[in-house]
């Protein structure tokens, strides 16, 4: 059944809706794990998309991603600005604020905002910004603004979270090796599987990492990079292989510099929706021992977000 677009939206055509009664994982998360990545979405009658948006999803509320959270066992949430929402934050801080302190969010802001609007973003538990270089999502930010607001987000102890694909890597590494932050990279810099894992695309995406170790790196969304699957649906346990190889060498590289999310409600995506049950079942093949699943879910995460519970 269809899910709605509240408020005066029409849901862009052909859009895929967010799963429903996703299976319960196998895969037993560890006591304290972090959905790193995953959005809000509305409801649009109540917090309207943003003009500029290139999308119009379904509604997807706190109610329903808190609810996701207790059934795939996690406990708590990072909540990513989406784009549909434009600099727009009351979606996700409305998130934040309804949480009891079980999620932090990732904000999306321009030049234009004050240190006092910041600074209430920080109290609502915002802990970092989004810049977005993929091109068919967002219009261009000119990089002099980008570095400006970095520069003023530092000082509140924030990050800056990357979106950007393969191929622009080169073009951008510049600009990303100059900020001020830990920069926290999406996906992998979206990797071509089709490519080998020890090719010069991908060896410089570890290059990057290994020469900066202030970047860290999701290790989320083998449903968006997968070409060959096989899908995270009916039952499948051995979901996205062509993915595995490479988020399991940057989680066996860079096991203190990893997260994993969800992504849920999983905007945008053309082909296929995971049940994210299954999605959660892929985490041991990129993990394979409770050692490097506590760090990519527990301790990373909560270093990052909530400092003052990580231990030592």
């Amino acid at each position: 059944m269809s899910k709605p677009t509240s408020g005066p939206f029409e849901k862009t055509a052909g859009w895929l809706d967010w799963y429903t009664g996703p299976t319960k994982p196998r895969f037993q998360l560890p006591p304290g794990a972090v959905d790193a990545h995953c959005h809000v979405f509305g409801p649009g009658a109540e917090f309207p998309y943003a003009p500029e948006r290139k999308y119009t999803p379904c509604d997807a509320s706190k109610a329903q991603l808190f609810a996701l959270r207790d059934h795939l066992g996690f406990d708590k949430n990072v909540v990513v600005q989406a784009t549909c929402h434009g600099a727009d934050n009351r979606a996700m801080v409305d998130a934040l604020k309804a949480s009891h302190g079980k999620a932090k969010g990732v904000a999306t802001v321009k030049r234009s905002i004050s240190d006092a609007e910041l600074q209430e973003l920080h109290d609502a538990g915002v802990r970092g910004v989004r810049f977005n270089f993929v091109k068919r999502l967002v219009d261009f930010t000119p990089k002099d603004e980008l570095m400006e607001i970095a520069g003023r987000i530092h000082k509140l102890g924030w990050h800056v979270v990357i979106y950007f694909e393969a191929v622009d890597l080169p073009e951008l590494w510049d600009f990303f090796t100059q900020l001020p932050t830990t920069v926290v990279v999406d996906h992998m810099g979206r990797p071509d599987v089709s490519k080998p894992v020890d090719g010069s695309e991908f060896e410089l995406f570890l290059k990057f990492m290994r020469q900066h170790p202030n970047v860290w790196s999701k290790v989320s969304c083998p449903e968006r990079l997968s070409l060959a699957g096989p899908k995270a649906l009916n039952g499948e346990q051995a979901a996205y292989q062509d993915v595995v190889p490479f988020a399991r060498k940057v989680v066996e590289e860079f096991p203190d510099r990893v997260l994993w999310g969800t992504d849920w409600p999983h905007p945008n995506l053309k082909d296929h929706m995971p049940d994210d049950g299954l999605l959660v079942d892929f985490i041991p093949h990129i993990a394979p021992t409770a050692e490097l699943q506590k760090k990519l879910l527990v301790d990373n995460p909560t270093r990052l977000y909530w400092p003052e519970l990580a231990q030592g």
